[in-house]
């Protein structure tokens, strides 16, 4: 699996967070959560018997989702703007 570098997760939270050192950005999380879940998801179409790691992808979606309910209650055109951009609701 590959990891997040710091550059890549400074990245993430200058796009989304504002700028990179905005780690307690909804925004950022959210987008960070989403990079790491697709990885995952990736790891895990190759090895489908790996079933810890599909229980820290369950948590990480369940902790995404969570996030996006906040979110949406709190900042509902900031909501529809991230899971437009991220692309993760249809």
């Amino acid at each position: 699996m590959s990891y997040l570098t710091k550059e890549k997760k400074a990245t993430i939270f200058a796009e989304f967070g504002g700028n990179a050192t905005n780690t307690g950005s909804i925004e950022g999380q959210i987008a960070l959560l989403t990079e790491r879940i697709s990885s995952i998801s990736k790891h895990l179409q190759a090895n489908k018997k790996d079933f810890s790691t599909h229980r820290g992808l369950m948590q990480m979606v369940g902790k995404r989702k969570r996030l996006l309910t906040y979110m949406s209650k709190h900042d509902l055109t900031g909501y529809r703007q991230l899971i437009e951009k991220l692309g993760i609701r249809k």
